[in-house]
């Protein structure tokens, strides 16, 4: 095909390949991939195979990957696509794109052996895509006065704080810092879930109702009701990461989940089961009321509910689900493709819920712990492999209309 000019902003030039036109290319295809990865590393390490993360430990680096790895790079291809959007700033593509694309990758691989390069270089390394992704951001939010996207800024924020704060502990600064870092790391997806949820969920779900013919009723938002569960979550979560016992969190944890379930019902999730594409954004935020219900039972009944459930129903739960619905439709969407989610599509819907319960259940249930995390690990990896296999070409390759 002959190449045409290309206008990015104030940029003229040939058209760079199709995986570096939007910033969720690329980043959604790494992390979709990192993921199979890095749990295929976890998983062969609990079997006696090599640690990964040297120094740091396995299992800090597991928990690091998860959140500051794999989530941080779909939040960073949705921030890179939809930023310029909403303020009608010129989007990364090309070189610019392929730096911050390689940048994110550095980190991965300098957190596999980090004490190879150092631990300082490892952590420059690591922290340099979100610093990255923050400035962007917020230049984009101020250049275009969009102060309502300003949550964006924060979010970006907290995820390179929460980063800055586990290898402050690696470093011996911060005791602790490798627990409460990916913590804050992983309320803040929770927060944007929240935020960004409560837009696209009900608007999509509306949408949808509209064109299929079913109508009335509608989603319900109420601006004051919104803020009063945002608030409730931001107060939860903080407790939580603050580590504070007795009834002010658990009370905390519990009026936020009835408030994310009450938010929830009045969105109409259960007249959209025909569309899994706009189904399973209600499951995945489902998992956020179940999460903070989980906290509010580990808080009043800790022998029984362990904390390792509430972090997996917001990790393996709400942020896998509601990554994989943003990633499956913005890949539709933004290739030129018809918003349906076809038979693979839903089978990983289908694969990352059975990740989710597995496990959840896996730390609810201790006889059945082992054979729950390898069910969850492998539904996981398929889901996510299945994702790289199916939506990697429409990726890869050109928008269908172009």
């Amino acid at each position: 095909m002959t190449a045409r000019p290309l206008t990015i902003g104030a940029t003229e030039g040939p058209l760079p390949p199709p995986i570096l036109r939007d910033g969720f290319r690329p980043l959604f295809l790494g992390a979709a991939a990192w993921a199979v990865v890095a749990l295929g590393l976890w998983l062969a390490a609990l079997s006696g195979g090599p640690s990964p993360g040297g120094s740091h430990g396995a299992l800090a680096w597991h928990v690091h990957e998860m959140v500051f790895g794999v989530a941080a790079g779909v939040v960073g291809g949705f921030l890179l696509t939809a930023v310029p959007s909403w303020t009608g700033q010129p989007k990364a593509a090309g070189l610019p794109l392929a730096a911050i694309a390689a940048a994110w990758a550095a980190g991965r691989i300098a957190m596999l052996a980090p004490d190879a390069p150092g631990l300082a270089a490892s952590a420059v390394l690591d922290l340099a895509f979100p610093v990255v992704l923050l400035v962007r951001t917020a230049m984009q939010v101020a250049a275009g006065r969009n102060w309502r996207n300003l949550p964006m800024v924060a979010g970006g924020l907290l995820l390179l704080a929460g980063n800055g704060v586990y290898h402050a502990d690696m470093a011996g600064l911060v005791p602790g810092g490798a627990t409460a870092g990916p913590e804050i790391g992983l309320f803040t997806i929770v927060l944007l879930i929240a935020l960004i949820g409560g837009r696209i969920v009900p608007a999509f779900t509306r949408n949808w109702l509209m064109m299929s013919g079913r109508g009335e009723p509608l989603p319900v938002s109420q601006a004051w009701f919104d803020g009063l569960v945002v608030a409730l979550t931001v107060a939860a979560s903080a407790l939580w990461i603050a580590g504070a016992e007795g009834p002010l969190p658990a009370a905390a944890a519990g009026l936020a989940a009835v408030a994310h379930a009450v938010r929830l019902a009045r969105w109409q999730g259960w007249r959209t089961t025909a569309e899994p594409l706009v189904l399973v954004l209600h499951l995945g935020y489902l998992w956020v009321a179940v999460g903070f219900a989980l906290m509010a039972a580990s808080l009043v009944a800790t022998g029984i509910v362990p904390r390792a459930a509430t972090l997996h129903a917001f990790g393996a739960g709400a942020m896998a689900t509601m990554m994989l619905a943003m990633m499956t439709r913005a890949t539709l969407g933004h290739t030129g493709r018809k918003l349906a989610a076809d038979g693979a599509t839903v089978a990983i819907y289908l694969l990352v819920t059975v990740a989710a319960v597995a496990r959840v259940g896996a730390t609810l249930a201790s006889d059945l712990h082992q054979p729950g995390l390898i069910l969850s690990g492998l539904a996981w990896m398929s889901a996510f492999l299945l994702y790289v296999g199916v939506y990697g070409p429409k990726l890869w390759g050109a928008r269908i209309k172009d």
